[in-house]
């Protein structure tokens, strides 16, 4: 399809769009490095901690008490105790399970500080929905570091078991950009309790690079990526690969890729085969025929599991960083990702994604159905590309029985047919419902108390919150009629 050439007019509003939509400003003059898989990651963030002489800034969604949350608190330890101010933000929810708040001791002990985004509070009985799920890294000011990594030996796989290592993409950042992150950090730290003094900025270096991108770190309630990725469907005009760890569509965002795939674009979603939710990947597969139908490519990772968040466009605009295409990411949680406007960084994503899809399963549609759902649908005339089926790991078992059902089939075709019904929802539900109704009636006292207890809290939490209200309402009526 023949397309007209943008205007300056028309590149100026699709930049004033993308401003307005992500809420961050374009930024020059930086250099972005893409990081693959979580080794690659580690080794980075660690020589960084290790060479800081100022500062230390860590935010992360989940650090583990094993051998690698160990080693970097050990280099956190070693910087703190040379003089470095060392900040750490973990998330209270994400590391539950994971590490318990004594890990930090010995930092704390050697001057660091530490703090954990929203543990449960009396009086805010859904304050736990919101997460800070950030993974960011910045070291005095000049490094910067933004991925879907957290920090756990789970990311490196097994090799013994035979598990491979988690995939998953991260960026390192030098130039103007390090700044908003370290502005984002210190917008987490001040949510949380006392603000952070101001940082000394480093000189400004006019050589670090020429790559132009956003840094868009959103918080509960704003929406930015959403409105971005809602942008960047509408404004795609060849090509758009996504690639994400717990995608659930919505119906705006997945009419808008169908929109895009039906106008010539060629979509592709690349998503985790076996996921660490299972229930996750079972929402997402149930959202898989009307992409399909409108001829988007969906395509399953055969690894052990898939954890990046990537988006790349037309070869030119590029996104990487922690947030999904559900809603959590979108409306929940504390993300932060990098949008990149730079032909050769896209190029290197695009790269990657094509070496990613040869280790992926692309899932097709019933033969009759495929035949209808690609009638109007130019991009697919053209020859797909034969993925290369490599063997499974431990953790596809977690997948459940429906994906060994296909297996042969896919082995020899390099495509999982999807039939037209997904019938592993309907017995779960099927089945949970069932158990349900046997307790009730049998036990009723097994759903009665936990019942009770739910209702107490709620009771607690908003009688707190009714109690100050009522005082924060006598304070101010004291400050009115203060003494004359």
């Amino acid at each position: 399809m023949n397309r007209p050439i943008a205007s300056p007019h028309a590149r100026l509003l699709a930049e004033q769009a993308l401003s307005r939509a992500a809420g961050a400003p374009l930024l020059g003059g930086n250099r972005a490095e893409l990081l693959i898989d979580a080794a690659a990651h580690y080794d980075a963030w660690l020589a960084a901690i290790r060479g800081a002489r100022e500062r230390v800034l860590l935010e992360n969604y989940i650090i583990r008490d094993d051998e690698v949350g160990r080693a970097f608190r050990q280099a956190l330890v070693e910087c703190a105790q040379r003089g470095v101010f060392v900040a750490v933000v973990y998330d209270w929810l994400g590391c539950k399970g994971q590490s318990r708040d004594r890990f930090w001791a010995p930092l704390r002990a050697a001057g660091g500080q530490v703090r954990a985004f929203n543990p449960p509070q009396f009086g805010q009985p859904f304050g736990w929905v919101s997460r800070d799920h950030r993974k960011l890294l910045v070291v005095d000011g000049v490094h910067g570091f933004l991925s879907g990594v957290c920090i756990s030996e789970k990311w490196l796989g097994d090799a013994a078991r035979q598990v491979p290592p988690w995939r998953d993409t991260g960026v390192a950042l030098h130039g103007p950009a390090v700044a908003e992150l370290e502005n984002a950090f210190v917008e987490s730290w001040s949510s949380i309790g006392t603000p952070l003094d101001p940082f000394e900025q480093p000189a400004a270096d006019e050589e670090v690079g020429t790559v132009a991108l956003r840094v868009i770190a959103t918080q509960p309630a704003t929406a930015g990526m959403y409105r971005l990725d809602q942008l960047i469907a509408a404004m795609a005009r060849k090509t758009l690969w996504l690639t994400d760890a717990y995608f659930i569509g919505v119906a705006p965002y997945v009419q808008a890729l169908a929109a895009a795939s039906r106008d010539g674009v060629d979509v592709r979603l690349l998503v985790p085969g076996s996921s660490d939710i299972p229930v996750v990947a079972g929402m997402s597969r149930s959202g898989y025929r009307p992409l399909l139908k409108a001829g988007v490519r969906v395509f399953e990772w055969n690894g052990s599991m898939l954890h990046a968040k990537t988006a790349v466009a037309d070869g030119q605009w590029a996104r990487v960083g922690s947030s999904n295409l559900n809603i959590a990411s979108w409306l929940s949680n504390r993300e932060i990702d990098v949008a990149v406007e730079d032909t050769g960084f896209a190029r290197q994503l695009a790269e990657q994604y094509e070496r990613d899809l040869e280790n992926a399963t692309e899932i097709v549609l019933a033969p009759s159905r495929w035949r209808r759902a690609t009638d109007h649908v130019q991009s697919h005339d053209r020859p797909p590309q034969r993925p290369r089926r490599a063997g499974g790991s431990s953790g596809r078992a977690a997948a459940g029985a429906l994906r060994i059902a296909n297996s042969v089939g896919a082995a020899l075709t390099d495509r999982r047919v999807l039939d037209d019904t997904s019938i592993s929802p309907l017995v779960i539900g099927t089945l949970v419902l069932v158990v349900l109704a046997v307790i009730a009636i049998l036990w009723p006292a097994v759903l009665g108390w936990p019942l009770g207890v739910l209702a107490a809290w709620f009771a607690l939490n908003f009688g707190i919150r009714a109690w100050r209200l009522r005082r924060r309402q006598k304070q101010r009526a004291a400050e009115r009629d203060g003494p004359i």
